[in-house]
């Protein structure tokens, strides 16, 4: 038995702990707190210097090209590395100006966010000789569009008075019947290039992506609700629903199809470029839509993907009809899926693969486009890295689900990584090589509206 004096000291000490711990935790809270508010007015000041170089140099074409200040009209370049067929008559249709909007909503600004509603409003048309990729034509343009009407008619009054009769809104019911001439197809399956004036082109390439037919739901699906119209959805869900049917045995997916056949042309799969926003996209129109049959598709895709790409912390790729190995690397746009976990509920998994996509990103500075696993190195050409927001997006996830400040850490480092070596006077630019960090004049317009 402790002495009397002893006992006394350790009541004493039971007494005094609480008092200690929560006065450590709360110096410990408040340094977090100062830290968080240093962090996010570091990043509006990026946020700016990236918006207002595009508006000095570019607007209103479609992006920025930082080291020379000038601009490129890249709408018809959009999943085009050929950089064939495109328009002689295209001038811009203000595409960074679209993907800012709800990002201008976020830091406050709703005057600007005004200006540029008002400015759209009265001088954007769609109605040009530009053949667009659908997919990535939907994902910007029409999603900007909708979000934007979205935030502009919520109950924060945020327009000045009569100043907002839904134009956005009608825009992006313009732009969403100028896709719909991609879905004339024997399978429903839509082309991946549509001429936003005069429809699909003859001897239009018949290959598209998974990812470009079964990522269409969230903003033709949100549209047919705010206009009353069902076409926009019934199209995206056709597509989605025979894409679904076209799975192998073990509920997978190629990355390539044939929209007139309805063949797989590439049985290589992963959740990389090319398949990506499919996983994405069904669970998040599960959340948006409430429909069960999303939940399914979503449900049954992951659990093949967990059995069949994973190994240990890391995703590979494998055929689809065999679920055996075929490449094993490491792509940047797979960066998005442990933000996907996290939603879905799988946290310990998110974390694990996050943190594999972490040790790259300090090992070069900045996450390359491709990283060989089996010979822990670089792939020999894909070395860029285009200041794409998956990374940064599954780290905010990530903080969101555990508090762990952790997360901040690896903010705060890709954050200062793009700082030292993407800013320059005009805006931010992509990085060509990251072995060298030599730069490329191009700031994508994902920078203002993602990461």
């Amino acid at each position: 038995m402790l002495p009397l004096k002893s006992m006394t000291w350790v009541l004493l000490l039971l007494l005094l702990s609480p008092a200690i711990i929560n006065l450590s935790t709360s110096q410990s809270d408040a340094r977090w707190a100062a830290k968080k508010r240093r962090l996010r007015d570091k990043v509006h000041k990026m946020f700016y210097h990236a918006y207002d170089n595009y508006m000095i140099h570019a607007f209103p074409h479609d992006e920025l090209k930082p080291l020379s200040k000038s601009f490129t009209d890249s709408l018809s370049e959009l999943g085009n590395l050929k950089l064939e067929r495109l328009p002689q008559d295209y001038s811009g249709s203000a595409l960074t100006l679209i993907e800012s909007l709800s990002s201008l909503v976020i830091m406050g600004n709703n005057t600007e966010f005004q200006s540029a509603v008002v400015w759209l409003s009265e001088n954007l048309t769609f109605n040009v000789d530009a053949r667009v990729n659908l997919f990535e034509c939907n994902i910007r343009v029409l999603g900007g569009l909708v979000s934007a009407h979205l935030l502009a008619t919520d109950s924060t009054d945020r327009l000045g008075k009569g100043v907002y009769k839904n134009q956005l809104l009608t825009l992006a019911e313009d732009l969403g019947k100028r896709f719909l001439p991609a879905f004339n197809t024997p399978t429903g399956l839509p082309y991946a290039w549509v001429n936003l004036k005069y429809g699909v082109m003859e001897n239009e390439t018949t290959e598209t992506s998974t990812s470009g037919c079964g990522s269409l739901i969230l903003e033709m699906g949100a549209l047919s609700r705010l206009t009353g119209d069902p076409k926009y959805e019934s199209a995206a869900l056709r597509a989605l629903r025979k894409l679904w049917s076209m799975r192998s045995s073990l509920n997978l997916l190629g990355t390539t199809l044939d929209v007139s056949t309805g063949e797989w042309i590439e049985y290589s799969t992963g959740i990389g470029a090319g398949v990506d926003s499919f996983y994405e996209y069904l669970f998040k129109a599960h959340i948006l839509f409430g429909k069960e049959e999303f939940w399914r598709m979503f449900h049954s895709a992951y659990i093949a993907v967990q059995k069949y790409f994973r190994h240990g912390p890391w995703y590979h790729e494998a055929d689809m009809r065999t679920g055996k190995a075929t490449y094993w690397q490491l792509t940047s746009l797979q960066a998005f899926w442990p933000g996907l976990q996290v939603l879905v509920g799988d946290i310990a998994a998110a974390n694990s693969s996050h943190r594999e996509f972490v040790y790259v990103w300090k090992k070069y500075g900045v996450l390359p486009e491709r990283y060989l696993l089996d010979h822990q190195m670089l792939h020999p050409t894909e070395k860029y890295y285009p200041l794409r927001p998956e990374l940064a997006e599954s780290t905010f996830y990530l903080y969101q689900a555990t508090k762990d400040p952790w997360y901040i850490e690896v903010g705060e480092s890709i954050v200062n990584s793009l700082n030292l070596y993407t800013k320059v006077d005009g805006g931010f630019a992509s990085i060509r090589d990251v072995t060298t960090m030599q730069l490329e004049d191009h700031q994508h317009s994902f920078f203002l509206a993602e990461t």
